[in-house]
């Protein structure tokens, strides 16, 4: 029975298809609308305005499209958005999601001006990722004007805080579980199974103040940090010659902040360096922690007086997906419909709220749109691939969850 009913779905499906069409003056009108908006991270330019304001905007534009509109505040100002269309009941749920805040605008010069010129719309976060999210807004338009009720839930998700803490997704976790999500971070089209995560972590090696001419009583904690970086660095260079993930190569770490002293006159007593370490799929914390721990182990051992520390301070895990999995082959389906081939399949380096959705069980995927200039001084997104993306998401969601 249960085989019948796919079947039953992917015919509906096809029935439904050559219907499909996205409205193009929608979908450039919410975009040029989202770009205009200053939704920069507070956690990333203090002062920024956060996400507040792009929610407002995005609530009513999802009760137009006759959504339930769900507002979530998991800090103040700090706004998510869900819009749920509600299905039959009948078939599975599909969470398209979406960030909403975006990183700074320092060195642009018109970082909301929305200017379209050769196909291409300007400014800050069209490409990450307010280009998906308007796609996300008229593939659910499309649905509606085509009259096609879906048999399962489809929800869009926009959420806060993608760029600093995952503080949006990580808070709609404990309000929805859809069977399955769709990121639509930035793919050029492509279906991506697997991306990097990190883990931030500092190792601090400690000294004994003294004024700069009693080298009999200073021990300079800088020099001692000194032989721990030449260490690290031999670490990084075997990580890069680890056996590499297909998709998304090799590990790697590097040490992104150093700080230590409080004057020329004084040997310093800490030392800190931050460092960041690049996870592939399969690696887990605690691996990295014993590969850092072992350094400092060995130099205790070549010095007894050596002294130094390590915390963790923020841990982003892996994502990697089957390309057998039922959303997979939804998007991939899709994908090829409407873009008259099967898409490439990729991985990537930078972390994405993917594994947060993947590791409450949520089956997911990444595909967007094509562009460039992602936290650069000048950014903006391909407006043919943004209704390439939209028409994929409305046809991954009825083959996903079934037509009514």
């Amino acid at each position: 029975m249960a085989v019948r009913k796919r079947s039953d779905n992917r015919n509906k499906a096809d029935a439904v298809s050559s219907v499909l069409r996205v409205d193009r003056r929608f979908l450039r009108e919410t975009l040029a609308g989202l770009i205009r908006i200053n939704s920069v991270n507070p956690s990333l330019v203090p002062g920024a305005p956060g996400e507040a304001a792009i929610a407002r905007f995005l609530a009513a534009q999802l009760k137009a499209l006759d959504a339930e509109i769900h507002l979530h505040e998991p800090a103040p100002g700090r706004t998510s958005v869900v819009g749920i269309f509600r299905g039959a009941g009948d078939g599975r749920s599909l969470m398209l999601n979406a960030h909403v805040d975006t990183v700074g605008v320092e060195g642009m010069a018109e970082p909301f001006s929305a200017r379209v010129r050769s196909g291409r719309i300007y400014g800050r976060g069209s490409y990450d990722m307010k280009g998906s999210l308007a796609a996300c807004l008229a593939a659910a338009k499309v649905l509606r004007d085509a009259g096609v009720k879906l048999a399962g839930d489809l929800l869009i998700a926009a959420v806060a805080d993608e760029e600093y803490a995952s503080l949006g997704t990580a808070d709609l976790l404990r309000h929805y579980r859809p069977e399955a999500a769709i990121v639509t971070e930035p793919t050029h089209l492509q279906l991506c199974l697997a991306h990097k995560g990190f883990v931030w972590l500092e190792v601090e090696t400690l000294g004994r103040a003294a004024h700069g001419s009693r080298f009999d009583l200073g021990v300079d904690a800088n020099l001692r940090m000194g032989r721990f970086l030449a260490e690290l660095e031999k670490l990084e260079q075997q990580l890069r010659r680890r056996r590499p993930h297909p998709l998304v190569g090799p590990p790697s770490l590097h040490a992104a902040l150093l700080a230590g002293g409080t004057g020329l006159s004084t040997y310093a007593a800490r030392s800190t360096v931050k460092i960041e370490r690049r996870t592939i799929p399969g690696e887990t914390v605690a691996q990295v922690r014993r590969e850092i721990r072992a350094i400092l182990t060995r130099l205790r051992a070549r010095d007894t007086s050596f002294r130094a520390r390590m915390r963790t301070l923020l841990v982003r895990e892996p994502f990697e997906v089957s390309r057998k999995a039922a959303v997979v082959r939804a998007v991939e389906s899709a994908a090829a419909a409407v873009l008259g081939r099967r898409p490439g399949v990729c991985g990537q380096g930078p972390w994405m709220d993917a594994a947060l959705l993947a590791a409450a069980g949520v089956e997911t995927v990444v595909i967007g749109p094509a562009g460039g200039g992602a936290h650069a001084a000048e950014e903006w997104v391909e407006l043919d691939s943004v209704e390439k993306l939209a028409a994929i998401l409305a046809h991954a969601a009825v083959e996903y969850c079934g037509r009514a």
